[in-house]
């Protein structure tokens, strides 16, 4: 199942550059080989869009290059592919733009994974895992990260789009643990009081973990009274995930191509959800998925959780915030949150649902970048 019949059908919420990584030829600002030193600090701090696409292959060449050129005119400088297909990508190479493939990274539900290797999957803390009794929706099969095998196959299945030649960057998505708490807005669809952390929802706890765990700090974590409430095993399950993010990270760097995340909207709602601590992680550029809705918030709130995001960073990457089209009742609604995007440090915005695009839409993009 894709993202977007994901969220459409289950409702369920999906994460500083120097001046010689931001001028290569695969970096995450679009700058020439004559750029100056001026040029790129103009140009990194333009406000750029990003869009998250599935490509469809019943889509004609004619379409995309009418599609992807009112998008490159409205400001937007790359797309996130969430299938590799040649005809996409080389379309949108063709008109300027950044093709980069969206990949899931720790929900891998592939059959011969599931049957090949069990043991590699993530395990509530009351004993289910997601190999044979996923949590919420029956695609959500996430590894642990623990697992001694996992991180080197997630590396390689990295490598395996960064060795593709029109693939210009590498964009991970789903890299974390199951959700042990939805968003506010999701709890009646599953009929759920997630106020508190329930044991069915809380992983990783498989054998491999708690062995990791007790090796690092010597703490059984089947003797502590209420694990949930254990400040080190929360720490320790952040650096699992950050190191198998830092390991893609090595790989990405081996091809010169710029690593990228789509991560839960800020970094305490990020880490109190689903064990994500994008901060600490070695990327060139992050996409909070800001989805006001989802968190029952106003747009006002957008501009708070870049604000949160842009100072936890400190500059030592880009953010560009993640908008979910379909929350957003106007469009003066949509121009109102890239304001507050821009206003609060953003470098720029990349929207969600890209069939809810429309000219007004396009037009708003190309006022707002135009500041």
């Amino acid at each position: 199942m894709n993202k977007r019949n994901f969220i459409k059908s289950a409702l369920l919420g999906l994460g500083g550059l120097s001046l010689s990584k931001a001028a290569s030829a695969n970096g995450i600002y679009l700058l020439d080989s004559n750029t100056t030193t001026k040029d790129f600090q103009q140009k990194a701090h333009a406000f750029n869009y990003w869009i998250w696409v599935r490509p469809k292959k019943q889509d004609s060449e004619n379409t995309l290059k009418a599609r992807y050129k009112s998008w490159k005119d409205a400001g937007v400088v790359g797309l996130l592919f969430e299938d590799y297909s040649e005809k996409h990508f080389q379309i949108a190479k063709s008109l300027g733009l950044q093709a980069h493939r969206w990949m899931w990274t720790m929900n891998r539900g592939e059959k011969e994974l599931l049957e090949k290797h069990p043991e590699w999957y993530a395990v509530s803390r009351s004993g289910k895992s997601c190999a044979t009794a996923p949590a919420y929706v029956n695609y959500y099969r996430f590894l642990s990260p623990s697992h001694p095998d996992v991180p080197q196959y997630l590396a390689e299945k990295a490598a395996e789009q960064l060795e593709k030649k029109d693939v210009d960057g590498l964009h991970l998505d789903y890299i974390r643990y199951p959700d042990v708490r939805l968003p506010v807005n999701l709890w009646d669809n599953y009929k759920l009081d997630q106020s508190t952390e329930m044991a069915d929802y809380d992983f990783c706890y498989s054998s491999y973990s708690k062995q990791a765990f007790l090796k690092e700090t010597g703490i059984d974590i089947d003797k502590v009274q209420h694990p949930q409430e254990s400040l080190s095993w929360r720490n320790f399950r952040y650096k699992q995930v950050t190191k198998v993010v830092n390991k893609i990270a090595d790989v990405a760097k081996s091809y010169q191509k710029p690593l990228s995340a789509a991560v839960f909207p800020t970094p305490e709602v990020a880490k109190r959800n689903v064990r994500q601590d994008w901060v600490n992680w070695n990327l060139d550029a992050v996409f909070p998925m800001i989805y006001h809705g989802f968190y029952r918030e106003p747009v006002s709130w957008i501009g708070d959780a870049v604000a949160e995001g842009v100072q936890a960073l400190n500059s030592k990457f880009p953010l560009y915030a993640g908008l979910y089209l379909p929350d957003f009742h106007s469009t003066a609604e949509l121009e109102q949150a890239l304001k507050l995007a821009q206003e609060n440090g953003a470098a720029g915005a990349s929207l969600f649902a890209e069939e809810e695009i429309t000219a007004d839409m396009l037009n708003c993009l190309k006022r707002i970048k135009e500041r």
